[in-house]
């Protein structure tokens, strides 16, 4: 993903609302929300050319989501493996709390910039690959946004996204999400962040719908978490110009005691 917000409320009857756009290149492959067969029962879109994913769930309620962190000053390393595919291994380890600690204390530094997010109904933690380090934290109740740089960092088009959230009722928080995470809007100059891309690419990645022939927004996606583990998720896909192709809505099923 590029663009993530998400109304955090732990000890509610819905813990997790997420709402989130993911931009990449339209000629990148990509299988569409679907319960995957393998690795078995997890839930979300697919990247076919690395096989990873940036959103997606598991059977027994568990979220995770990534952004890229995009800043001049942070080298690649070589060799670096996809980190689409630490959502799925967030996914599938047994103790997320020792595999998260491990990721920060080691793993992480060989990938490229991220944010990861993983959630059960009762935790929610931030991972943060960039410049000045890896930070593992546990986020506070409340409405965040996330997008190529630190959590609430206040881009303009993640200050839109998360105000949106945040003034919205859980009955149409949805139709609040969609108006903003569908603007094209480009920010002002004067607003801009400095990712090292330019200020031409700076302006265009401003919007938080990014409209283009060959790069832009390419899905969008509504999940839920609640109390009981139960994840349901509609996603909206995308073409080139922002052509609608598609949308899809899922849910978990969780086994009841």
């Amino acid at each position: 993903m590029c663009l993530i917000t998400f109304a955090w409320h732990p000890g509610s009857t819905q813990p997790l609302r997420l709402a989130a756009n993911r931009d990449e290149f339209h000629a990148r492959p990509t299988a569409p929300l679907a319960v995957w067969d393998t690795p078995h029962g997890l839930m979300g879109g697919r990247d076919l050319e690395a096989g990873g994913t940036w959103l997606a769930a598991n059977q027994q309620g568990r979220v995770a989501a990534l952004t890229n962190v995009r800043d001049p000053r942070l080298s690649t390393p070589a060799h670096a493996p996809s980190r689409g595919e630490l959502v799925a291994s967030a996914l599938q380890c047994r103790d997320i709390d020792a595999w998260l600690i491990q990721l920060a204390n080691t793993q992480a530094q060989r990938y490229a910039g991220f944010n990861l997010l993983v959630a059960t109904a009762e935790r929610l933690w931030h991972l943060h690959r960039g410049y000045d380090g890896t930070t593992l934290t546990e986020v506070a109740e409340g409405v965040h946004g996330l997008s190529n740089a630190t959590l609430n960092t206040p881009w303009p088009k993640l200050t839109a996204v998360t105000q949106a959230l945040a003034h919205s009722r859980p009955d149409n928080w949805r139709h609040a999400t969609q108006e903003a995470l569908h603007s094209p809007q480009i920010a002002p100059d004067a607003r801009l962040p400095n990712t090292g891309v330019g200020v031409t690419l700076e302006r265009q990645l401003s919007a938080a719908f990014i409209i283009g022939e060959q790069y832009g927004t390419r899905a969008t996606t509504w999940l839920t978490l609640s109390q009981q583990g139960e994840v349901a998720m509609t996603e909206q896909r995308f073409g080139p110009l922002g052509r609608f192709e598609g949308e899809t809505k899922l849910s978990n099923s969780v086994p009841r005691g």
